[in-house]
């Protein structure tokens, strides 16, 4: 029976780390696929060429990829893995004597240039090139959606909306309520009150949903369906019109720097406005492939917009009992559009016709007259339900599931269930680095052979 030596007491040992990374590991694969090379070029503006050399740029974001991609939310903890991880020395390019950085390095970086510079943007735009290379991105079908992340802020720590709050001097106020502040003077539309405010992190919004209420942040994903991969990624607060003004600011930025638009969006009913759809049909020619958002049918028993029949011609409805719906009943000197500041139109019955209608309890019960109100998108809502009656919006359906694959992939393991960093550009830089991990994982499984070792 062997025993282990009494000591290490060798003084030379001839090695090299390469041979202790085995060839299927997750970490080699994805290294395959990352390209920074045109890093310090990036970033040469935001250093300075006097004083002591500075820390490796290259070093602190490949050791925020293994970060993010082992689910090590804590910097700290992060410098600890790679002082004793061999693969993961291997992977920042660190030989066995070589010092880690301090992980306060991180921080002043995050901040000052690496925000500054926008070099998380640039390094998921340069990963998303390459799954293009790979032929992974088919840009014939984009599906988006949101969820919510758990904002750095301590449920507690808040007051009503509608109290005054003294912030003190701008100049002295954290990170966090210096982007609030200024973000409420770039602002000239007075917003609606919230129903609490984070003293920590005061553009996080309040959430409940099934739960204990906290603050929060939603990220939003672009997805190509044919493999998963994300094309767009971006931060918003938690409502449907942020949710949707965040689509739409990702579909024109792919559009704009990959020179791709999709035949297609895939989503569910927050993205089924009239408004979003009036954009995709009507000024992007993109197909909707999401249910429309329809409060216009009625209660049971009750006639609803379907039971009316539209005649384009007249611009007017006709009622279940061949009554005529039409926009303006009086005549105006200077005509009218009728458009009202929700961007409808309203149809009305005439009073005299719904008073002696034998169906007006099934009509307007409670009112003298049945009125109806038009979207302006009205025809772009009408493909939606078109659309939704095909084989390919089934499809569609069931591609759509997987952006919450991706979710549940950026939750459950990468552990970004509640966020580091505090702010709206805090919480994007986070989501970006999320999403630049998620799609170099993507290559690393459907690329290489043999196939990967997650261990």
């Amino acid at each position: 029976m062997g025993s282990l030596p009494a000591g290490q007491n060798q003084l030379f040992y001839d090695l090299c780390l390469d041979n202790f990374v085995p060839k299927n590991h997750l970490i080699r694969q994805i290294d395959l696929f990352l390209d920074l090379s045109d890093l310090r070029k990036h970033l040469s503006p935001y250093y300075s060429h006097t004083g002591r050399p500075s820390i490796d740029p290259e070093l602190m974001i490949r050791m925020l990829i293994i970060g993010y991609c082992y689910g090590i939310r804590s910097e700290r903890r992060l410098c600890e893995e790679v002082q004793v991880n061999l693969a993961y020395r291997w992977f920042c390019r660190l030989g066995l004597e070589d010092e880690i950085p301090n992980h306060s390095t991180f921080s002043k970086n995050r901040h000052g240039r690496f925000r500054e510079s926008e070099v998380f943007r640039q390094l998921f735009e340069t990963v998303l090139r390459r799954c293009m290379e790979e032929g992974l991105v088919k840009g014939e079908g984009f599906a988006t959606d949101a969820s919510i992340i758990k904002a750095d802020a301590h449920r507690q720590r808040r007051v009503s909306g509608d109290e005054t709050i003294d912030w003190g001097k701008p100049d002295e106020a954290t990170r966090p309520v210096r982007e609030y502040l200024s973000a409420l003077e770039e602002n000239n539309r007075p917003r609606k009150a919230p129903k609490a405010i984070s003293l920590t992190d005061p553009l996080s919004s309040w959430i409940s949903r099934g739960g204990l209420a906290t603050f929060g942040y939603c990220t939003n994903y672009l997805i190509d369906i044919a493999a998963g991969i994300i094309v767009d990624v971006e931060a918003s607060t938690i409502n449907k019109t942020a949710e949707v003004n965040a689509t739409k600011k990702m579909i024109d930025r792919v559009e704009e720097r990959f020179e791709i638009k999709p035949d297609r969006l895939l989503g569910d009913t927050n993205y089924g406005s009239a408004d979003m759809l009036g954009w995709l049909v009507e000024e992007k020619q993109i197909i909707p492939h999401a249910p429309v958002w329809d409060r216009t049918e009625g209660k049971a028993e009750l006639f609803g917009r379907s039971d009316f029949s539209w005649e384009v011609d007249a611009d007017q409805y006709r009622c279940p009992a061949g009554k005529s719906l039409v926009r303006n009943r009086r005549n105006f000197t200077k005509k009218r559009t009728g458009i009202k500041k929700d961007n409808t139109i309203a149809y009305s019955a005439s009073k005299f016709d719904c008073e002696t209608c034998p169906k007006k309890a099934q009509c307007c019960p409670t009112t003298p007259a049945r009125r109806i109100h038009r979207s302006i998108h009205e025809d772009a809502r009408d493909v939606a339900r078109e659309l939704s009656k095909t084989e390919a919006y089934a499809q569609s359906v069931k591609d759509r599931k997987k952006v919450e694959m991706s979710f549940a992939h950026l939750k459950r393991i990468l552990n970004l269930k509640r966020l580091r960093l505090r702010g709206m550009t805090g919480a994007n830089d986070e989501f970006i680095m999320a999403a630049t991990v998620q799609n170099l994982r993507k290559m690393a499984k459907l690329c290489t052979d043999p196939p990967l070792l997650t261990g």
